[in-house]
């Protein structure tokens, strides 16, 4: 693959990587104890009408990640394999590890979310439980953006050191 190729689409999932993993941080600290109260002691509430009115999958998510990550993840799996030694080990860990995030968000994250947000779907103490199993679930998915993300960064370290 030529470089100019590689090494945008390596800059565009570098981007995209550190976006999608610095918005999920700032999600997960910021935005979901709106939507889930409580503690061990008093009990965990779930705020549906918060998680609805936020509506960050369709508001953010769909545009940063939803598509675009899925696109460049693809593309990287497939350019990875083009590309040379060291530099392919790198982009092979941090596509996979993307990869990963990808089949938890789509098998997971969403259809439960979406779940969430449906009127009548789950009792009080139902969704209050699903949800904080969600962000629970949802630490493991930004440990595999974070491993994507820095090796990304180790990649470009390689892809630079080639030229």
């Amino acid at each position: 693959m030529p470089y100019s190729i590689s090494e945008t689409l390596l800059w565009l999932f570098a981007i995209n990587l550190g976006i999608a993993a610095g918005a999920g941080f700032y999600e997960t600290r910021i935005v979901v104890p709106q939507w889930l109260t409580g503690s061990q002691e008093t009990g965990y509430h779930w705020n549906r009408a918060a998680a609805v009115d936020a509506n960050v999958g369709l508001r953010f998510w769909s545009f940063v990640t939803t598509l675009p990550l899925t696109l460049l993840t693809l593309a990287s799996l497939i350019a990875a394999t083009l590309a040379p030694l060291p530099l392919k080990g790198w982009w092979l860990l941090a596509a996979t590890a993307a990869l990963f995030d990808r089949l938890m968000t789509f098998g997971y994250f969403i259809p439960t979310m979406l779940g969430l947000m449906q009127a009548d779907r789950y009792s009080n103490t139902e969704a209050a439980l699903k949800a904080l199993q969600w962000v629970q679930l949802g630490y493991l998915r930004h440990a595999a953006l974070l491993i994507a993300f820095l090796a990304t960064l180790k990649a470009f370290a390689e892809f630079y050191l080639s030229r």
